[in-house]
């Protein structure tokens, strides 16, 4: 018989929702009977395409006999870490205090207060791994329960204490200091893996934020913070993590080569290093960057896309109850794929495949020899070389299109949403693709008609229904979207939207000692009020807030979203310089900060011809607002006032609070940017 959980929305609630477990969503229902009770709570945090998730459910939540003590002893509650991050974050922090580590399934026992005096994260069904057995786990959490409660009592006011104390952040009013960008880029330079690319050792992750710190540093003249980014690049789009036959890449890699992934596929991950590859393109110039990119978009359309417009979460690292087996190939699987032999000869001399494979006997695909060696080999013009590789990859895409697909999180959050709709629409500009265009069009439709409801933005979407409060990223990141969609497609519609959020992001989320919380100031109360400043996988919400107000004064200038902004940027700085891989994208708003914005405004431009010129290279620094002249109602402040010059369509540049002479030419235009 189904518990609560069959109620839900949620992917990764319902998979659960046949457990013999008892389980519940998190909600004043279970804390009531926790308290009714005089129960302990064990709450379990995953998420759908979580391997390990998956292992921990077979092993114990689906074992009657493990279901019998959650349910004798425990109210059980489970929570999807994306539908509600505010959750996660406070338990997290929790669980690395008490272990040293965190991750997920996590695993954490509340007293009914929801104060947190226990935690792990994967616990086996029997001692292994130098770990304890889970039901071991329960009956000693019960015993002392019974027997030690004020042992416990004592460790959960605390953990709790600590948790409260960890969440009041130093006010620091120091002004911004372009030196910190140089401290970071210095820290970055020293950390890098001039071997296998990356930083760290595995597991191994694509920091697609300190790459973009990066190539903004490379715009200011960094030619060696040029050359990491693009040997990062370079490096991670060989395969392996990057999916070389569909596009698209996996969470992270388990190997310091980036040849065996965790073979989940995320949207934030995509979003992020597709935008990367972007930007690597315009300072590069290099043509594997912008196929990598288009290939990520088109994955993303392809495959995590639904029929009104809104992105997928994710999709899952296993199929057929086995990792990874959708994704590699037996050397006999790329024969009956290919067909010729000529073409298993090239692809086998690419990837150097062989019978036996490179990953539990079988191949995962990743280069081994470069354009110019493939074509010495076999007698090619070496620009011959992408073509025929892309005319296989399809093959091997069309071929694997038959197999039985990873399971999707059909699930649609709004801050993930927001960071692929900034990549499509920004994409659609510099690579003049009108297809991305649309399909960003279409997101941005399919949100602010889905997410935002009454008025108020809400975090998730599926199958019909909006649920959860929108946290402080998901307004921010929805806000920068709407401005790169904006500069794409002059729509007042998506200026208007992204300003009415501002407007409501500062009205309900901001610290009074600087900087934003992470929840609106009428979310349920929890444990602590969270204020993650980290960046994570995604980038802080709070650094995401920074940006979108500096963009929005550029685009208005109003000087108290800077001053808001600002606040929140100052006492990072000596944190993020010391260790930029987690700060990373808050340097790229401090670099923002310091400027110089060039701000742009385009009057009359009906064929693009003044603004084509604005995405020749990458303006990390620069907003834009166009439109036909007289500017329709809606746009942003910063076209009024300017009339066309010689009656034809007008560019004005300004800078500093300094506006140079509107030009009328492409050629004047490139000359003031430049």
């Amino acid at each position: 018989m189904p518990n609560r959980l069959a109620n839900e929305n949620s992917p990764y609630l319902l998979q659960h929702a046949n457990n013999p477990v008892d389980w519940y969503p998190w909600g004043p229902e279970a804390l009531e009977k926790a308290r009714r009770e005089d129960k302990p709570i064990f709450l379990s945090i995953g998420y759908a395409a979580c391997h390990w998730c998956h292992v921990m459910a077979h092993e114990s939540f689906e074992d009657t006999d493990t279901a019998v003590l959650m349910n004798e002893h425990f109210v059980n509650i489970k929570v999807d870490r994306e539908e509600r991050p505010d959750l996660d974050g406070i338990y997290m922090q929790a669980v690395t205090a008490m272990t040293g580590q965190g991750g997920w399934p996590m695993s954490v026992f509340l007293t009914p207060e929801g104060q947190p005096f226990y935690g792990g994260t994967y616990f086996p069904p029997v001692r292994r791994y130098n770990m304890p057995a889970f039901r071991e786990v329960l009956q000693a959490i019960a015993a002392a329960w019974r027997a030690d409660r004020a042992s416990l009592l004592e460790n959960a006011h605390k953990l709790t204490d600590h948790l409260r104390q960890s969440a009041v952040t130093p006010v620091n009013a120091a002004p911004l200091d372009p030196q910190t960008l140089d401290l970071a880029a210095a820290a970055l330079a020293q950390s890098y893996d001039w071997k296998d690319g990356g930083w760290g050792n595995a597991p191994k992750f694509p920091q697609p934020m300190a790459i973009e710190f990066l190539l903004r540093k490379a715009t200011r003249g960094d030619s060696f913070a040029r050359d990491i980014a693009a040997h990062a690049l370079k490096t991670m789009a060989k395969g392996g993590m990057y999916d070389v036959a569909g596009g698209g890449f996996a969470r992270y890699s388990t190997d310091d080569r980036w040849l065996v992934p965790h073979f989940e596929k995320m949207l934030y991950d995509n979003a992020q290093l597709a935008l990367a590859y972007l930007h690597g393109w315009l300072v590069t110039q290099e043509a594997k960057f912008r196929q990598v990119c288009e290939e990520t978009l088109d994955f993303v359309v392809r495959e995590m896309t639904h029929p009104e417009g809104g992105f997928f979460s994710s999709l899952d690292a296993d199929s057929e109850g086995r990792e990874g087996k959708f994704y590699v190939w037996t050397l006999g699987e790329i024969q009956a794929a290919l067909g010729d032999p000529q073409d298993v000869a090239f692809l086998t001399a690419a990837y150097r495949l062989t019978a036996t494979g490179n990953f539990e006997g079988k191949n995962i695909l990743q280069r081994a020899l470069e354009d110019d060696q493939l074509a010495e080999k076999f007698g090619l013009p070496v620009g011959d070389v992408p073509a025929r590789m892309r005319a296989l990859h399809a093959r091997l895409l069309a071929a694997r299109s038959q197999r039985i697909r990873p399971a999707t999180d059909d699930k649609c959050i709004t801050a993930w949403n927001a960071l692929m709709l900034a990549a499509f629409a920004e994409a659609a500009r510099c690579l003049d693709r009108p297809d991305y265009l649309a399909t960003a069009q279409r997101n941005a439709h399919f949100l602010l008609g889905n997410l935002v409801q009454d008025g108020r933005l809400l975090r998730s979407w599926r199958d019909g229904k909006a649920r959860h409060n929108a946290y402080l990223e998901d307004y921010a990141a929805l806000i920068i979207a709407l401005l790169s969609l904006y500069q794409s497609d002059p729509n007042p519609r998506w200026y208007t939207a992204a300003a009415n959020l501002a407007e409501e992001m500062i009205a309900h989320f901001p610290d009074s000692s600087g900087g934003f919380f992470d929840t609106r100031d009428n979310h349920e109360a929890l444990l602590t009020r969270p204020k993650d400043l980290q960046d994570n996988a995604t980038p802080s919400g709070s650094a995401l807030a920074a940006l979108a107000l500096l963009q929005i004064a550029a685009l208005t200038g109003e000087g108290r979203y800077r001053d808001l902004a600002e606040a929140a940027i100052g006492p990072i700085q000596p944190t993020a310089g010391r260790f930029p891989t987690a700060f990373s994208f808050w340097l790229c708003a401090l670099d923002f900060a310091i400027g110089p914005v060039k701000e742009v405004a385009i009057l009359g431009d009906q064929d693009s011809t003044l603004a084509g010129v604005l995405w020749e290279t990458y303006r990390p620094r620069m907003v834009t607002a166009r439109s036909q002249f007289p500017p329709s109602p809606g746009c942003p402040p910063l076209l009024e006032g300017r009339p066309l010059i010689n009656g034809q369509p007008t560019a004005y540049v300004c800078q500093n609070f300094v506006c140079r002479l509107p030009v009328n030419s492409p050629a004047d235009l490139r000359a003031q940017l430049e």
